[in-house]
C-alpha cells in the first residue's frame, strides 16, 4: 500500500523521527570508486576506513501537504518546493532525490551535523544514509516494509552516484551504515554484493585506536567531485596507474597493521601512502594541509588528507605521546587560521541508528 502524504504527516505531527551516522576518515579512498576498482579486481583493490562519532542527525518533521523542504544547521540554508518540481541538482539535490524514492511529501528534513561541512568527512553520505534511516523507520510505523543495514548502504550509493553522475565510490555509505573500522575490498563485477567488509578491530581495539589518533580541520574546505575527477581522467588516461596499484598495496599493509594493533606499522603506512600521493594528487596538498602532515611526521606519526584532500580535515596516527605532542603542534599551527581547529572525537562503532527523540 503506498504511503500517502496525509499519512505520513499525521504520523510525523504525532511523532517526529529522527536518524543519524557517523562520517569517517580513510585511508585508499578513490579505489572504491568503479573506474578505478573494476578494471583492477585482479589486484583485490582495498580501502580502510574509521567511522567518527562526529554524527549527522536527521529528523523528519510535518510540512505543508505537498511540499518538500530541507533545511540545514551547518550550511545555515533551506530550500523547499512543491513534490513534483524538487531539483536533484541543488545543495540538498541528494536528498530531495530519497524523498523521490520513497515519495514521501508533506514533511521538511531537518539536518544537524556535529562535523564540519565540505570536510572530507563523508558527510553528504552521512546525511543520505540518515535520511533513508529516518524514512524506513517511517515506513515502519506506517505499517509498511522497512529497509535493512545492507539495502541502506545500496540504495544510499546508488542514489549518490546517480546525482553525481557516476563519480562515487561506496567507502563513505559503508563507514555510516556499519560504524567501526573496516577495510572494505571492492569487487563490482559481482552481481550481487559489491564489497567485501573485514572488521578490523574490537571494541578494545578501537578504544586503543582512539587515544592514538588525532583529527584536524585544516580551515578550508574542498569539493570531492571536481577534485576525484581529475583523478579518474589521468588514471584513465595511464598517468598515473602505476601509483595508484602502489598505493593499494600500502593500504593492505595498513589494514595489517591496525589489526595487530602495531600503531607505528600504521603510521609508518600512512606516510609511505601519502609519499606517493604527493605525485600523483597534488591536488590534494593544499600549503596548510602539507604543514599540518609535514608537522606529524616530524612527531613521528602519520597523517592523511581525509577523502580527496584539498581542503577540510586531516587525520594521524602514532603513539600516545607522540600524538599528544602533536595536538599542541597542530594548535598552535591552527591558531593562524579562521576555522581551522582540533576535532575532539573517537571511533564510532555503532553505525547508523535511530535516535531518541527525548535525548535529543
Amino acid at each position: 500500500m503506498p504511503t500517502t502524504g496525509n499519512r505520513l504527516r499525521a504520523l510525523l505531527a504525532r511523532r517526529p523521527i529522527t536518524g543519524s551516522a557517523p562520517c569517517r576518515v580513510d585511508s585508499g579512498g578513490t579505489w572504491d570508486i568503479k573506474a578505478l576498482a573494476l578494471p583492477f579486481e585482479h589486484i583485490k583493490p582495498v580501502t580502510v576506513n574509521l567511522a567518527l562519532n562526529l554524527r549527522t542527525y536527521v529528523t523528519l518533521l510535518p510540512f505543508e501537504p505537498g511540499w518538500v523542504k530541507v533545511s540545514s544547521s551547518s550550511l545555515k540554508a533551506q530550500e523547499a518546493y512543491p513534490f513534483g518540481e524538487i531539483p536533484f541538482d541543488s545543495q540538498f539535490g541528494l536528498i530531495f532525490s530519497v524523498l523521490s524514492f520513497f515519495q514521501f511529501h508533506g514533511l521538511e528534513v531537518a539536518i544537524d551535523s556535529t562535523s564540519p561541512v565540505r570536510a572530507g568527512l563523508g558527510g553528504s553520505s552521512a546525511a543520505a544514509v540518515a535520511v533513508i534511516k529516518a524514512c524506513s523507520i517511517a515506513k515502519t510505523l506506517l505499517h509498511e516494509q522497512g529497509i535493512g543495514r545492507g539495502d541502506i548502504l545500496h540504495l544510499a550509493y546508488h542514489l549518490e552516484d546517480a546525482v553525481n553522475r557516476g563519480m562515487c565510490g561506496l567507502q563513505d555509505q559503508g563507514a555510516s551504515v556499519y560504524g567501526g573500522v573496516n577495510k572494505w575490498g571492492w569487487g563490482y563485477s559481482r552481481k550481487g554484493r559489491p564489497y567485501e567488509r573485514e572488521p578490523l578491530l574490537n571494541a578494545e581495539g578501537q578504544r586503543e585506536l582512539s587515544e592514538r589518533m588525532l583529527v584536524a580541520h585544516s580551515g578550508g574546505t574542498h569539493v570531492s567531485a571536481r577534485i576525484n575527477r581529475s583523478w579518474i581522467q589521468e588514471f584513465l588516461e595511464g598517468k598515473t596507474r602505476s601509483g595508484w596499484i602502489a598505493v593499494n598495496g600500502i593500504v593492505n599493509r595498513f589494514a595489517g597493521y591496525l589489526k595487530e594493533r602495531e600503531w607505528n606499522g600504521g603510521a609508518k603506512a600512512l606516510r609511505d601512502e601519502v609519499a606517493i600521493r604527493r605525485e600523483i594528487t597534488p591536488q590534494a596538498f593544499t600549503p596548510m594541509i602539507s604543514r599540518l602532515i609535514q608537522e606529524s611526521e616530524q612527531m613521528g606519526c602519520g597523517a592523511r588528507f581525509a577523502g580527496a584532500g584539498g581542503g577540510g580535515a586531516v587525520w594521524a596516527l602514532g603513539e600516545i605521546d607522540a600524538i599528544q605532542r602533536l595536538r599542541q603542534g597542530w594548535a598552535h599551527i591552527l591558531r593562524g587560521t579562521r576555522e581551522g581547529r582540533i576535532m575532539e572525537c573517537a571511533i564510532d562503532s555503532a553505525g547508523v541508528r535511530e535516535e531518541n527523540q527525548m535525548a535529543q
